[in-house]
């Protein structure tokens, strides 16, 4: 197992935290989760990329940045209209 497979289980338990907020705090807490989570995968996605020698696999995260942006902005945006 090389150092970038070790990177990977590391960001994968790291994931673990940010569930447990997204799925069990207030709307905040959720928000923090799920933009914190979706970094992480971010990343994950690069070192496993990176890891299997698979450069045509980089596009996947930084689709996955552009879009994880936005969903946590209009996540934002729904819940302020809620309260």
């Amino acid at each position: 197992m090389s150092a970038m497979h070790g990177a990977a289980i590391a960001f994968l338990l790291l994931l673990v935290p940010c569930g447990a907020a997204a799925i069990a705090g207030g709307w905040l807490q959720r928000i923090v989760g799920l933009v914190t989570a979706s970094s992480l995968v971010v990343m994950l996605l690069v070192v496993l990329s990176v890891a299997f020698e698979r450069t045509a696999f980089l596009d996947l995260p930084l689709a996955l940045t552009l879009l994880s942006f936005g969903a946590g902005l209009v996540f934002v945006r729904f819940e302020e209209k809620a309260e």
